[in-house]
């Protein structure tokens, strides 16, 4: 238990900071299974937007610094991977 108030401060930022953290992880979580789901599905239109809607909040999570920027980038890559190959599309190489 902290002692000084800058300590007392940190735990309440810290609290604050992980209800955040796991409130966006969750939610690119939930928007990843999303994607997966309409790959499964083999539905190229739906993957498409939720491949979209992916991205756009894996990077987000990593601009602000909730996941590290090279795992969202892999993160991406690897569901591009799929929807490429849904599409027909060889990877390359």
């Amino acid at each position: 238990m902290p002692h000084s108030r800058s300590a007392k401060k940190r735990l309440r930022q810290s609290i604050t900071r992980n209800l955040y953290n796991k409130s966006a992880k969750s939610a690119i979580k939930t928007q990843r299974k999303k994607f997966l789901a309409a790959v499964a599905a083999g539905n190229v239109a739906v993957a498409e937007t939720e491949f979209r809607k992916t991205v756009k909040a894996f990077r987000k999570a990593a601009a602000k610094k909730v996941v590290h920027a090279n795992a969202a980038g892999r993160v991406e890559s690897r569901l591009a991977l799929r929807l490429n190959a849904l599409k027909g599309k060889q990877p390359a190489a």
